[in-house]
């Protein structure tokens, strides 16, 4: 196992730059996800940890060691990419042997490496299978057995789970949940689902353009935003945001005009008295069994969402208020979009 620190880490293809001044401390052992929109920059700052796209500035260490200039091979790193790469001739055996057989590891030392990788991952029998014969959960599961047998000092994950649906993307999730919690070596995960990002990580790393937004444990990301861009990227359905204008004249007041009010979709509630914090006329009701999600706009235009454990269906096409406590309001410069003001968030 072995620490990652990243110090003013830069990538410029041409006169393009895409990343741009990351520092980062990656500690032992940690499951650290960096989570952002397409073209945030996360992948190509995987790639340069692994050694796979040259670093245009800044310094990469892994285990006390600068690897700028280290081979992908000795930088005690191991990636699992999102499309498996394996290879269709060999059989899952052979996959998993593969690099090992490379490095000129004894015959029964690859046997006993493979093996042992195998029941960890639950792949003990299909061995003898070829890749073509294996569901993509399988297959998903093969491609990181083949980078458990290289015991490295950190795991990479490239988006594993986008190309399985989503039973086998919980399936797996959870299978590399436990296999963190059985090996506890650093493990770097790419993924723009923010859903993974909070279920798996010991800390997420939000991104926007090339740059670092908020880094934190899961919670304090959902709880205490930075920003409006963290606001609404952590967190599903992402928080509603209101200008004065969508405010309930009665509570208008309560609120300065330079501000934008945050309120995530679960902890709105319906009301009847007044003054109401916001109002809307209901568009669509989505029905997921144990909850509903509510479609709404205010007479300003401005369209948000409530969670509602009871979908109120008599209520499409007409006006409904909504209230929250003062704990699970979120402030924001409207200008900036930086948080303005910190609160601790009331559960239940």
């Amino acid at each position: 196992m072995a620490n990652v620190k990243i110090r003013d880490l830069r990538k410029s293809f041409g006169s393009v730059g895409v990343v741009h001044g990351v520092d980062l401390d990656i500690e032992d052992g940690e499951f650290v996800v960096f989570v952002g929109p397409s073209g945030c920059g996360k992948t190509t700052l995987l790639r340069m940890i692994a050694g796979l796209d040259d670093i245009t500035d800044g310094t990469v260490e892994i285990g006390g060691t600068v690897v700028n200039d280290v081979a992908p091979s000795r930088r005690g790193v191991a990636m699992v990419f999102q499309t498996y790469a394996l290879y269709p001739h060999m059989t899952v055996y052979k996959n998993m042997a593969f690099g090992l057989k490379q490095a000129k590891t004894p015959k029964d030392e690859i046997d006993r490496l493979v093996r042992a990788a195998a029941e960890v991952l639950q792949i003990t029998d299909y061995l003898d299978r070829s890749p073509k014969n294996l569901s993509g959960g399988q297959r998903q599961r093969v491609a990181i057995g083949r980078a458990i047998v290289r015991a490295p000092e950190v795991f990479l994950f490239d988006e594993p789970l986008s190309n399985l649906d989503a039973a086998l993307r919980v399936q797996t999730r959870i299978e590399i949940a436990r296999l963190h919690e059985r090996l506890g070596t650093t493990m770097i995960y790419v993924t723009h689902d923010q859903v993974e990002a909070m279920t798996l990580a010991d800390r997420i790393v939000v991104l926007r353009d090339g740059q670092i937004e908020q880094v934190g444990v899961p919670m304090a990301l959902y709880e205490r935003p930075q920003n409006m861009f963290v606001a609404q990227f952590i967190g599903s359905p992402k928080m509603n945001f209101f200008r004065n204008s969508d405010i309930d004249a009665g509570s208008r007041a309560r609120f300065n005009h330079e501000t934008t009010l945050g309120v995530r979709p679960e902890h709105l509630r319906i009301c009847d008295q007044e003054p109401a914090l916001v109002s809307g006329r209901l568009e669509l009701i989505e029905q997921f069994g144990e909850y509903a999600l509510a479609y709404l706009i205010t007479d300003e235009g401005t369209e948000f969402t409530v969670k509602l454990d009871l979908p109120p269906f008599d209520y499409v096409g007409k006006r409904m208020s909504f209230d929250t406590s003062i704990q699970l309001m979120h402030t924001f410069d409207t200008k900036t979009g930086e948080r303005i003001r910190q609160q601790g968030i009331q559960r239940g």
